[in-house]
C-alpha cells in the first residue's frame, strides 16, 4: 500500500490495496477550495493542522502543471440559495457551518483562494452535497471531455474528497488522490482517510508523481493515434 497505517498488514492479508494505475487522459479535479478552510475566523478552518496549511501550495503546483500541458481542469463549489437552507436537505441538520455557502452571506468565506481560481473555459460544477457527482453533471462533463483518470485534490479529505473519490471510481474514472494537496482537521483524520481510500477506492499518489503525469498531458495517447 502507498499509505502506511498500523492496520496495513491486516488490510493486505484481506486482499485490499491493489493499484488501479493511471489511464491516458487525466483531468485535474479541485474540490471546494475556498477561503472558509484557511481563515482563522471560519467555523471550517483547517489551520490547526499543519499538513492542511501547506495543501494550497501543492494545489497551485498541480494547477500550473495541468494548465501548462493542456490537461482539463474541473472545479467543484458549493452554493445554497434557499433562505432557510432547505436546499441543503438533511446535510444541514449535521452541519450548520454549511451556511458559509449561502447566497448573500457577507463573510466572504465562499470566495476562491488566491491563485486557486477557475480560468475562463474551465468546467465548474455547483453542488449541494458532499460528492461532486451527486445531483450534478460532473460524470457527463467528464465523459464529453473523454477523461479516464481524475487527479483529485481539495477539501476536506474525510468529507467531500472522500465522497467524490468513491463516486469517481463507481462512475468508471480512475481516482488518483494527491494526499499532499488535500486537507482535513487533524493529521490523524487525514492519514486514516488516505489509508482507507488507498486500500479500497483510489490510488493515493505523491505530488511528484501527479506533477509528472499531469506534465505529460495526453501526449502518449495522441502519439498512439498518429
Amino acid at each position: 500500500m502507498a499509505v502506511s497505517h498500523e492496520s496495513s498488514e491486516s488490510y493486505t492479508r484481506a486482499g485490499f490495496g491493489g493499484r488501479m494505475g493511471w489511464g491516458q487522459r487525466p483531468a485535474l479535479l479541485i474540490i471546494d477550495v475556498c477561503v472558509a478552510y484557511w481563515s482563522p475566523s471560519s467555523p471550517l478552518s483547517l489551520l490547526g493542522n499543519p499538513e492542511a496549511v501547506t495543501a494550497p501550495d501543492s494545489m497551485r503546483r498541480l494547477l500550473a502543471s495541468a494548465r501548462k500541458s493542456g490537461v482539463p481542469v474541473v472545479w467543484s463549489t458549493v452554493e445554497y440559495n434557499h433562505p432557510d437552507m432547505a436546499d441543503a436537505g438533511l446535510f444541514w441538520h449535521k452541519s450548520k457551518s454549511l451556511d458559509v455557502w449561502k447566497e448573500g452571506d457577507n463573510r466572504g468565506l465562499a470566495a476562491y483562494l488566491e491563485g486557486i481560481e477557475p480560468a475562463k473555459g474551465e468546467t465548474v460544477i455547483v453542488k449541494k452535497y458532499a460528492s461532486a457527482f451527486f445531483g450534478t453533471t460532473l460524470a457527463s462533463s467528464l465523459h464529453l471531455l473523454d477523461v479516464d483518470t481524475l487527479v483529485i485534490c481539495g477539501v476536506s479529505t474525510s468529507g467531500c474528497v472522500r465522497a467524490t473519490t468513491l463516486d469517481a471510481m463507481q462512475n468508471g474514472f480512475r481516482p488518483m488522490v494527491v494526499g499532499a494537496a488535500c486537507g482535513d482537521r487533524s493529521p490523524e483524520i487525514q492519514r486514516a482517510n488516505l489509508f482507507d481510500l488507498d486500500s479500497k477506492y483510489a490510488d493515493v499518489v505523491s505530488e511528484e508523481e501527479a506533477l509528472q503525469k499531469l506534465g505529460s498531458g495526453w501526449k502518449t495517447l495522441q502519439e498512439g493515434q498518429r
